[in-house]
């Protein structure tokens, strides 16, 4: 019987552990949704805050579409004569547009927009490309290039900025 006793002693305090866990446990999401609740909770946007955000919210919806990234489906390598030897040149592209719609059309228009590239690239200097200057002169003259090759097509700005993601002269 003694032993009947000790058993029924421990087996209490374990239950009572649990318990108190539980409440524990329950008070903290109470108050933590009493938190949020008051957090969230305040004045209602009048008509006048609604009128002057107006503007700024025409200008973020412009300007807010996402930036997406259409890779070329292979490097550009060409080669490039000036001063004494030719040169081997390997450019990686990757173009950064704005929107699914800009994208799409971009990927539809690869070998368009691959074709622009490769005459820009191939009208390059030598001697401007082995400084950064020139390589920005470069992105800069794609950028145009593609720009004005794919507007007639699409009927808009598609391109945002023409990236080299690998430049590679030897």
């Amino acid at each position: 019987m003694a032993e009947d006793l000790e058993l029924e002693e421990t087996a209490k305090p374990k239950g009572k552990g649990k318990l108190f866990l539980i409440i524990g446990v329950v008070v903290v999401l109470l108050v933590g949704g009493a938190a949020v609740f008051f957090m969230m909770g305040g004045e209602e946007p009048t008509e006048e805050d609604a009128q002057a955000a107006a503007p700024a919210m025409e200008i973020e919806e412009s300007h807010s579409a996402e930036a997406r990234y259409v890779g070329m489906p292979r490097p550009f390598l060409f080669n490039l004569t000036g001063g004494k030897q030719s040169r081997l040149v390997e450019i990686k592209v990757q173009l950064m547009v704005r929107g699914d719609d800009n994208g799409m059309l971009a990927k539809k228009h690869i070998p368009l927009i691959e074709d622009s590239l490769l005459t820009t690239f191939n009208t390059a200097d030598v001697e401007k490309l082995k400084t950064q200057a020139g390589k920005d002169d470069l992105r800069q003259k794609a950028l145009l290039n593609v720009q004005n090759t794919l507007n007639p097509v699409a009927g808009r700005k598609v391109v945002e900025k023409v990236l080299f993601t690998g430049f590679v002269m030897q």
